[in-house]
């Protein structure tokens, strides 16, 4: 493709950028103002330092317009809750005592007040604080914080741009507060919000803001004629206005669909629309409703989601497509580089050749940097970056790493028996029964444990050299030990061995799977100071060994009572890791679900009578439009009963899900044919268990009455009474009792005190029933 327009001007641009620092010391700055050892000056001062940086390598890579207000010190949905004034009747006080101490109660609660939901981001992994709305609403714009960072950016001499989540986008994701009469809508309260945004959005204006973008993700899913008339009458009022900065309303994720030709036709200045994710149909929406005339687009050509560098030919003939449907066309990434890590270069574990393959933030702004150019100046103004990507790409498609005939000829063998347990549930469920004798309610938790200090250094000193294999398996052991112990002191019915050896629950098995590579730098956000490194899923799979049966076995060694295995199951293996783009995902999943059909396989053989295979992510990675869930929930559901299919009857087979809406799917949950599901349901007040109810939920299931984000220590009586809010829509002889989540990111005191209020509680009801 030869792009050669000398007349065209393109602008460089990200719509943001990682939060956390190259040594994550935003978490570190965070987490030691929890504890009292980082003053709230310090804490502030780091988060300046670190925009400062961010901008600065933004400009000095060739950004030519960098963005603002991405920053946040947990979550940018929050963020806008308290710009908009939206602040739960339960934090007021505490926001009026110390605005910042009283944010962060919204986020992680305190053991009088309860936290604000949390939820999954749309189809990504990270998650946000959900808006709590009713009809008596009162907004109020507090414009401080964005203006604040306008400035400082400009005060560098750049050229910025604040980011806002958009008013429409704020209201579909927000929910009404506990309380509020059901049927409640909150875009109900638009025009009352529409005025705090124009406030908001005048305050920039003359802080020195020429742009101003809205982000509207929400409107790239289906959407009724009501809500797309809301969109239509939010724009019309905004735009109309006359002291205003130029608006940009920005879409990601997918196609824009019916919601393009409003925005089209809404006096705004500009659009930014997603050509990675939904390029042929943004393209031809926006050929349909006749182009952008007059009108600003920037068109995101690189993938702002995965860690594969860009085709830059194909992005240039995207571009060259666009230039004749919109006044100006800028280049940028299809969505936030937040959901990406730093820097590739950074990988020095990863081979040369195979790190020319990928990119993270800073790569992905060299090439949004590279295409820019490339559109104004032609591709002979690239021709080295031209011909260096042709080689990156040339490399990783010849690569041995993509293929293995061994792996591909047992996945093409696989047949649909292979992924059907050999009896119907209600026959499982008597074996299941009659070999477990657990009580009526019985308790568990959910797999881990908490990481200490003493786990973590074990680990890096078995990297460092420090301590040998058997020197480190010792010290596993021990935690082992006392994991079982306590859970045995506890009285909680089904045990785990707490997982100390696993660093996270996707890396862990990646590192043991061929076909995967580990990064050691690659941390992303998952929420607040939750830091994840997904591993990057490069080529076929397959199981050397044995992952978890070595310590499975010695917990059970330990009690009498069962002790579950622990898995990660094969869609979560795949949303929580950066997954190789050049075969459909569906092979990818069947792949990894074979491999972990051999662990199941290993650890029934053990004499492991419960094995839960963890899907949290099978909600999260649903296609955006209905129309997409049919294929995805088929080969995702397949891929978990290949996994767990060829097990006995009498095992017990768990899942878990976490932190995401689930009404929607739970006949994909049904096609799972697990025997018990535990599920987050805490902050939400059970709606989890209400709407399995709702749809004739079948099998087992806990629905948490524990919330493992937030420090707050449940009593007795407030998880008896979430347990009496579960059995109000679950039967008791279906009925589990266990926490929202794993317990790895909580300490050893909150866990002994809240797993000993969740079995009194379940205690307490047992005896009532």
């Amino acid at each position: 493709m030869t792009v050669n327009s000398a007349a065209v001007t393109a602008r460089a641009t990200v719509y943001g950028y990682p939060r956390q620092g190259r040594h994550r010391e935003l978490k570190q700055a965070v987490e030691g103002y929890w504890k009292g050892r980082v003053t709230a000056d310090a804490l502030r001062t780091t988060a300046a330092e670190l925009r400062r940086t961010h901008w600065q390598e933004l400009a000095d890579a060739g950004i030519g317009e960098v963005p603002t207000g991405d920053f946040s010190y947990y979550d940018h949905v929050l963020d806008t809750s308290v710009m908009v004034g939206a602040i739960p009747e339960r934090h007021r006080a505490a926001v009026a005592a110390d605005p910042l101490d009283g944010y962060f109660a919204m986020a992680r609660g305190t053991q009088d007040v309860a936290p604000l939901e949390m939820t999954k981001w749309f189809d990504t992994n990270y998650h946000y604080l959900v808006p709590e709305l009713g009809p008596d609403a009162a907004f109020v714009a507090d414009s401080a914080r964005q203006v604040a960072e306008l400035t400082e950016a400009l005060a560098l001499g750049l050229i910025a741009r604040p980011v806002l989540v958009g008013p429409v986008s704020y209201l579909l994701l927000a929910k009404p507060a506990p309380g509020v009469a059901d049927g409640f809508d909150p875009l109900t309260l638009l025009d009352r919000l529409l005025p705090v945004y124009a406030e908001i959005l005048s305050d920039l204006r003359a802080a020195g803001a020429e742009w101003v973008q809205l982000d509207e993700p929400a409107l790239v899913q289906d959407r009724t004629p009501a809500e797309l008339n809301a969109a239509a009458r939010a724009y019309r009022d905004l735009g109309a206005r006359t002291d205003r900065p130029k608006l940009l309303v920005a879409s990601y994720f997918d196609r824009l669909g019916d919601a393009l030709p409003v925005l089209a036709k809404a006096p705004i200045d500009g659009l930014a629309l997603d050509f990675t994710e939904a390029a042929a149909a943004n393209l031809d929406a926006l050929a349909a409703v006749g182009g952008l005339p007059g009108k600003r687009l920037i068109a995101g050509v690189v993938n702002g989601r995965n860690i594969w560098v860009n085709d830059l030919e194909k992005s240039l003939s995207v571009l060259a497509t666009l230039l004749g449907l919109a006044h100006q066309v800028d280049v940028a990434a299809s969505c936030s580089l937040l959901h990406v890590p730093l820097d590739a270069a950074a990988e020095r574990d990863i081979a040369p050749q195979i790190r020319r393959w990928l990119a993270f933030a800073r790569q992905k702004t060299a090439e949004v940097v590279t295409l820019a150019k490339g559109l104004a100046h032609g591709t002979g103004a690239i021709t080295s970056e031209l011909s260096a990507n042709r080689a990156d790409l040339a490399s990783r498609a010849a690569s041995p790493i993509t293929r293995d005939r061994t792996v591909r000829a047992r996945t093409a063998a696989v047949t649909e028996a292979d992924a059907r347990r050999s009896q119907p549930y209600a026959e499982r469920a008597a074996a299941q029964r009659g070999h477990l004798r657990l009580p009526l309610l019985p308790t568990t938790t959910i797999g881990s444990f908490p990481q200490t200090g003493e786990v973590r250094t074990a680990r890096a000193d078995l990297r460092a050299g420090r301590i040998d294999t058997a020197g480190y398996e010792e010290r596993i052991e021990a935690e082992i030990q006392e994991v079982v112990s306590f859970q045995e002191k506890a009285g909680l019915d089904v045990l785990v061995h707490g997982e100390p050896e696993r660093n996270d629950m996707v890396q862990y098995f990646a590192e043991q799977l061929t076909g995967y590579l580990a990064t050691r730098h690659g941390w992303v956000q998952s929420y607040g100071t939750r830091y994840v490194r997904p591993p990057i899923l490069a080529g076929d799979i397959s199981r050397p060994e044995p992952m978890t049966v070595r310590w499975t076995t010695y917990a059970q060694s330990l009690t009498e009572r069962p002790v579950k295995g622990m898995l990660t199951g094969p869609v979560t293996m795949l949303a929580w890791s950066f997954v190789r783009d050049d075969q459909p995902p569906a092979e990818t999943a069947r792949q990894v679900a074979l491999a972990l059909r051999d662990e199941v396989a290993d650890l029934e053989a053990a004499g492991t009578s419960v094995i839960q295979v963890d899907e949290p992510a099978l909600r999260e990675t649903l296609p955006l439009r209905a129309a997409d869930h049919p294929g995805y929930l088929a080969w995702a559901t397949e891929a978990f009963r290949l996994t767990t299919g060829g097990v006995r009857p009498e095992t017990q087979i768990h899942t878990h899900m976490c932190y995401a809406e689930f009404g929607d799917i739970v006949q994909a949950i049904v096609d799972l044919d697990a025997d018990v599901i535990s599920l987050e349901a805490t902050r939400s007040h059970m709606q989890v268990a209400r709407e399995l109810a709702a749809h004739g939920y079948p099998r087992e299931a806990g629905p948490g009455v524990y919330d493992i984000h937030s420090p707050r220590v449940p009593s007795t009586a407030e998880a008896a009474d979430l347990l009496r809010a579960g059995l109000r829509a679950i039967p008791a002889e279906r009925l589990w009792v266990n926490p929202d989540c794993g317990l790895k990111t909580r300490d050893w005191p909150e866990v002994r005190a809240s797993l000993t209020s969740l079995v009194a509680a379940a205690r307490a009801v047992r005896t009532e029933l």
